[in-house]
């Protein structure tokens, strides 16, 4: 039986990061598949570009949520059944199943499996499982976007920034926080890629969140 109900909050947390946000929003709202514009990703970056700043905000704190939902699910359904909240083993469920709704993320069931970056889902299970590292994630990713106007930059910084500061300002206690911090890194590495390579070639695209419409 309690397989059965793990299994349901494991199959739960991938549906969540399944929800095609960029799309769906675009499609309702807009008459736009926001995959066939921009970078072609559907996620809050693409649609900052395409679809505006108000789009591409609201799209950024549904994906946010959608992880953070995803990761607390065994303290919103049974924070018992895999051990004390603050036990090791209980961390580290929460961590799968951030990770699960990331994947979801990326392979969408409800898209075609053609979703977006997942930094946005990503962010959400940092919320989940450390908030005041998250919130040095969020100082440096305002910080640098600020500054240069590359979301890609600034959530590539911003990841790295999760590992650095549990490490090194927080000394985490729990070993596969530190490990997941890492991974982050990585996944964040492989999924920007492209954007990297934009921005050594000085080809990235900016967003100006405060910028004024030209009066026409």
């Amino acid at each position: 039986m309690i397989s059965i109900y793990l299994l349901g909050i494991v199959i739960l947390a991938y549906l969540f990061g399944s929800i095609p946000t960029a799309v769906w929003l675009g499609q309702a709202f807009y008459g736009v598949d926001v995959r066939e514009y921009g970078s072609g990703n559907a996620g809050a970056t693409n649609t900052f570009r395409v679809l505006g700043p108000k789009a591409g905000s609201a799209v950024m704190f549904i994906d946010i949520l959608k992880g953070w939902t995803a990761t607390n699910l065994p303290h919103l359904l049974d924070p018992t059944i895999v051990g004390m909240p603050e036990a090791p083993q209980f961390v580290n469920f929460q961590l799968a199943l951030g990770v699960i709704a990331v994947l979801g993320h990326l392979f969408p069931i409800f898209a075609g499996f053609r979703g977006g970056k997942g930094v946005a889902t990503l962010f959400g299970m940092v919320l989940a499982i450390h908030l005041p590292a998250a919130l040095c994630c969020v100082s440096i990713f305002i910080l640098t976007l600020l500054i240069t106007h590359y979301v890609s930059l600034s959530s590539i910084l911003a990841g790295f920034t999760f590992p650095f500061s549990i490490a090194f300002i927080f000394h985490t206690s729990v070993p596969s926080v530190l490990l997941y911090g890492i991974a982050i890194c990585a996944l964040i590495l492989i999924t920007h890629q492209k954007n990297i390579e934009r921005l050594l070639k000085g080809h990235e695209s900016k967003i100006y969140l405060f910028r004024k419409k030209n009066k026409t």
